[in-house]
């Protein structure tokens, strides 16, 4: 295969790619409530006014934790149309150029298609790679809604002695922790799931119902709490989400899906992005070989 074809191949890889992260991104697609206008500065400037008379837990989980959400947000809203847009231009130009070259059209100007493509592969790699890196960190650190933590079977603490351990405990004052972020929300039991509905008219959940955030202080579920449902048998204790929200849908799962497509076609992006540049530079010193 011939670096003129390579290069053109990459470039539509680029193109098609960035065309599908457009369609689905969750920023683009609106299906979160991160919008690139909230006002990091002024978290930070009501912080300064506060900090001196804060705890340490005060400072790191109701001030500083918001601070670095808002500002990691906001630049994951400024690269999702920074990249998606610039690797569309990208793959169009490059694809374009490769074509008309291909087909023996202007190949005198090979040389000056191969440093278009070194210059723009370099760019897109560097602005689609900040994108990765700002999509996993959202991803995996942060929520629009407020949805506890609990496993496939919808438990959050298990009997453990004579006391209920927290499955998702951190530490005191940490209350983002039991917080499902936008990676856990693909999980059956964040969606529709007639299996587990139907476990919670049961008896053995009906019992054993409580509050996840009552763990956000402890490791162990609170004993005042815990004694009516030692007394009914519970080895597990149950989020009873119907308080919050009605599971009848997979909206949850759709927001999780939109998130790790963009992320796993950003890396291809990338990867074709190092091809561009590699092969751009290869036709620039050598363009009588496309």
């Amino acid at each position: 295969m011939g670096k003129g074809l390579i290069f053109f191949c990459c470039a539509c890889t680029i193109l098609l790619f960035t065309i599908i992260n457009l369609s689905v991104g969750p920023i683009i697609s609106g299906r979160t409530s991160i919008y690139g206008y909230e006002n990091c500065a002024y978290y930070s400037d009501d912080y300064e006014k506060v900090k001196a008379g804060l705890t340490e837990e005060e400072k790191k989980y109701d001030y500083e934790w918001g601070i670095d959400r808002c500002k990691r947000e906001k630049a994951f809203y400024n690269m999702e149309y920074t990249s998606f847009i610039f690797d569309v231009v990208i793959g169009f130009v490059c694809s374009l150029l490769g074509l008309l070259h291909l087909f023996e059209v202007k190949k005198e100007l090979v040389s000056k298609t191969g440093l278009i493509g070194l210059g723009c592969g370099i760019v897109g790699f560097v602005l689609t790679f900040i994108y990765i890196i700002y999509n996993g960190i959202v991803y995996t650190n942060y929520y629009d809604t407020t949805i506890y933590k609990r496993d496939s079977d919808g438990a959050f603490a298990e009997l453990k002695g004579d006391k209920y351990k927290c499955f998702y405990f951190d530490e005191k004052g940490n209350k983002y922790a039991l917080r499902a972020k936008y990676s856990d929300l693909i999980g059956k039991q964040y969606n529709y799931n007639k299996d587990l509905q139907e476990k919670y008219t049961t008896q053995e959940y009906q019992n054993c119902l409580g509050s996840p955030g009552s763990c956000q202080d402890n490791e162990y579920y609170p004993d005042l709490l815990a004694t009516g449902f030692k007394s009914n048998g519970c080895k597990y204790l149950y989020y009873d989400f119907s308080s919050e929200y009605t599971i009848n849908e997979v909206t949850n799962k759709d927001k999780s899906d939109r998130f790790l497509t963009t992320l796993i076609l950003g890396l291809f992006v990338s990867l074709a992005n190092i091809g561009l540049a590699l092969f751009g530079f290869l036709l620039f010193r050598t363009p009588d070989s496309f």
